[in-house]
């Protein structure tokens, strides 16, 4: 794993080990940031699955203002943290130890990016945009993707799936806001 593009661009990422552990693949990742690079500069994100921060770190490196992540695992946690260090002085970052209802609950901020991309064996995504739509989370113009290993055809009220993109076993579903 590593950063792709921007003032970063080839840095190496602490990654986990073991078998449960699935990294946003640098392929997905790299298609992810050509299709939001018009609203990567000067966003605020949320990576509310982070893992190691990949996504969220790809985000920083391509100009966003300030990322929030967020992972209930301690040990996530700590890669995330290896990661964020050798990006020197305290980067605008915010990092959450909790359950993503938790934190959906609790953030007191809008976002221009929120990424949700839990783990394919839990149905937590859903609820996670319900939890978005229902809070007002995104920015107008905002968008919130979703990160699976199937089509993901949910609708919410006020958050409108607007595109779907298939990389080999991986979708990535993009909602903006009505």
């Amino acid at each position: 794993m590593r950063i792709i593009g921007g003032k970063y661009r080839g840095r190496t990422l602490a990654a986990f080990k073991g078998k449960e552990i699935r990294p946003t693949a640098d392929r997905v990742k790299e298609a992810l940031f050509n299709i939001l690079a018009p609203d990567i500069s000067c966003a605020t994100v949320l990576d509310v699955f982070c893992g190691s921060g990949g996504v969220g770190l790809e985000a920083l490196s391509r100009g966003a203002d300030f990322v929030v992540f967020n992972d209930v695992s301690a040990d996530s946690l700590a890669v995330l943290r290896k990661n964020l260090a050798p990006l020197g002085a305290a980067p605008p970052v915010k990092v959450y130890n909790l359950d993503f209802r938790t934190l959906l609950d609790r953030v007191d901020m809008r976002f221009d990016i929120i990424y949700i991309d839990p783990p394919y064996r839990e149905d937590f995504a859903e609820e996670a945009l319900a939890k978005i739509a229902a809070r007002a989370l995104l920015n107008t113009g905002g968008v919130a993707v979703v990160e699976s290993d199937k089509p993901f055809t949910a609708q919410f009220g006020s958050l409108v799936r607007y595109d779907e993109r298939r990389y080999g076993r991986v979708y990535l579903t993009f909602y903006s806001p009505e």
